[in-house]
């Protein structure tokens, strides 16, 4: 098969061309457009550094705090690579290989729009470690969120100067050995490569686009998995009638209601004759709870996508201006505020989904308790629910905000800054976290309709229950249920999205 190229151009990155890069294993191409920005920016720049003897920051001066200390002309190149060296103090545990791609892409394509004043060669370089699948180790911890993310790009960079460590071929190798093998020079940084290297988002803005592709899917499986639950609990459709939307508009909650309706359209259970008159809050409030998460997760994509498609270097060149701008757009305070946003809205379907378990093990309407035949002599399905209730109190523990703490740095010249590199990893667990909960509501759902049997769902639902049993079992008597919780999880990662 034909390898797919996708060009690196200034125009806009959407999500849908992201997952297409990840999923398809689409390579990466430098536009005949970006090389000219590129050319441009780096032509500018070595014009001003002849021609002018005033100092700019961070080209031909210390950074940070040591801004006033100027560097001479011969010693500019040994400063970027100083300054890799000395930040690359990012620890922790490793991040997710794709979240490493990620951070690699965003950036080439941040210093294709040609702000940055680098070489060709440098972005070229970033993107030979993207499509050979050379991927730098890259921790979790040591990003303050400003200036940028200095400590995960300082490592992600390393390479490019032959040093740190990489994955090649599946193995965990010095950098240098790989350079050698396919004989690749290591790169001369010049005059504020490593600053444009360094300053930026992209551990934030990686992280970022990784958890809203897994959240996107999420929040479609939530609902297939609120509407089972709805329904093998005889449930009452009513909440759910467009009228009760229509007048509190929410758009989410709109949503949220018309895709039940859709999920259980030909259901026998819904529409039966029920013996209450109301639900609780766990069902009869999903539209209310799942839109507002649906409003929130649009809003941080808005946000996302703004910075995916933004130059957070510092400082900024605009040629056409005659302009070097020493300015503050490697501050992720938009990222940090909105993935603080994120996990707290992740955290409640998470939270909303275990109380449904809960009452679909509690022996209400004429479901057995525990969900098993013969309670008692088994315990069934009660301690996936204990699992799920664990999980949503660590939840409730992440979801904590990190954009609220801001500790100085730099002797105090960097006096506040975001933490959005925290709140980054904290919204990937969160909803990681989310997708077990709802797993385990999945299990239980799936368990409790079956004792409704013969009765049928709707014709969606048969399907969708019919293509999970394939893969996970009814529960007759006692199993492992950490077995059944994990094929569930695989099963909820394998399904393709569904039109609703």
């Amino acid at each position: 098969m034909k390898t797919r190229i996708h060009q690196i151009t200034p125009d806009n990155l959407t999500f849908e061309i992201i997952q297409d890069i990840l999923e398809n294993d689409v390579k990466l191409e430098l536009s005949e457009k970006s090389k000219q920005l590129i050319q441009k920016s780096k032509d500018y720049l070595d014009k001003k550094l002849r021609e002018s003897e005033k100092p700019i920051y961070g080209i031909n001066t210390g950074f940070g705090a040591l801004c006033d200390i100027e560097i001479s002309k011969d010693e500019l190149s040994k400063l970027q690579e100083n300054l890799v060296i000395s930040h690359a103090c990012n620890i922790g545990s490793e991040i997710p290989s794709d979240v490493v791609k990620l951070m690699l892409l965003l950036k080439a394509h941040a210093l294709s729009k040609g702000n940055s004043a680098v070489q060709i060669a440098t972005v070229q370089r970033i993107i030979d470690l993207f499509n050979y699948d050379i991927l730098p180790l890259v921790y979790e911890q040591g990003s303050l969120g400003a200036s940028g993310d200095l400590a995960p790009l300082a490592m992600l960079f390393l390479p490019l100067i032959g040093l740190g460590e990489v994955y090649f071929e599946g193995v965990k190798t010095e950098s240098k050995i790989v350079l050698e093998k396919l004989g690749w020079e290591r790169v001369k940084l010049e005059a504020k490569e490593g600053l444009a290297l360094l300053n930026g988002t992209q551990f934030m803005s990686a992280h970022g686009v990784y958890t809203l592709l897994k959240t996107f899917r999420l929040i479609d499986q939530g609902d297939i998995i609120g509407a089972l639950s709805l329904d093998a609990f005889d449930g009452l459709i009513e909440p759910f009638s467009e009228n009760i939307q229509r007048i509190r508009p929410h758009t989410g909650q709109g949503t949220t209601a018309s895709n039940f309706r859709n999920i259980l359209n030909g259901s026998e259970l819904i529409i039966r004759q029920k013996e209450h008159i109301q639900d609780p809050y766990s069902f009869r409030c999903i539209p209310q709870v799942h839109g507002a998460v649906k409003d929130a997760v649009n809003y941080v994509a808005g946000v996302i996508e703004i910075e995916i498609n933004s130059v957070t270097d510092n400082p900024t060149v605009f040629p056409d201006d005659d302009q070097i701008i020493s300015g503050g757009n490697f501050h992720g305070e938009p990222l940090a505020l909105s993935l603080d946003f994120l996990a707290i809205a992740m955290s409640e379907l998470g939270s909303i989904s275990e109380r449904r378990t809960y009452r679909l093990i509690a022996g209400e309407r004429k479901l057995p308790e525990f969900l098993v035949a013969k309670p008692g002599l088994n315990s069934g399905f009660m301690i996936p629910q204990y699992a799920a209730a664990s999980i949503v109190s660590q939840n409730k523990q992440l979801a904590t905000p990190s954009s609220v703490d801001s500790i100085p740095s730099s002797n105090e010249q960097e006096d506040h800054v975001s933490m959005g590199g925290n709140g980054a990893t904290k919204a990937l667990k969160v909803v990681l976290n989310t997708e077990k909960i709802l797993a385990i509501e999945l299990y239980n759902a799936a368990q409790a309709m079956d004792f409704r049997r013969p009765v049928k769902t709707s014709p969606f639902l048969e399907n969708f229950l019919k293509e999970y049993r394939e893969k996970v079992a009814f529960v007759e008597r006692d199993v492992l249920m950490y077995e059944g919780i994990n094929k569930t999880i695989e099963f909820l990662n394998e399904t393709k999205f569904r039109k609703l």
